[in-house]
């Protein structure tokens, strides 16, 4: 499963969110862990990652969930996306990982939540979301 949803991002994922080298780690029906690396480009003066980054994360962490949801002729969308920001993200942490999963499928809508760990697995923000099919 990683492959294919590895293969599909490739051709239709943003070419911004390529440039921040998610890495899926694991991937079943409906859930999937990513890893990303915490490199300069994607932090900000203050020394932490940028909220940016952190929310072009989780949306994609979404878009490999939808991915894995074995629906390869259905298009879909962000509706929502909301975000909690629990601690800082420092600049000097190496990699984070991010889980994201579905926890209501629907026939229109598919509610989910991401949420981004620290090396140590202390949680540094979560968010819902709501995605579209089309």
């Amino acid at each position: 499963m990683i492959e294919r949803i590895a293969t599909n991002y490739a051709e239709g994922g943003a070419g911004i969110m390529h440039d921040l080298d998610l890495r899926i780690v694991s991937a079943t029906t409906g859930r999937v862990r990513f890893e990303v690396d915490v490199v300069d480009h994607i932090t900000h003066g203050g020394g932490v990652m940028c909220g940016q980054a952190i929310l072009g994360c989780m949306d994609t962490g979404m878009v490999f969930v939808m991915m894995s949801l074995d629906q390869p002729d259905r298009g879909f969308t962000t509706v929502s996306l909301n975000t909690n920001f629990e601690r800082a993200v420092p600049e000097d942490i190496g990699t984070v990982a991010f889980e994201a999963h579905v926890t209501k499928p629907g026939r229109s809508l598919v509610f989910g939540q991401i949420d981004l760990f620290l090396p140590n697995g202390k949680r540094a923000a979560s968010a819902t979301t709501t995605y579209m099919w089309l």
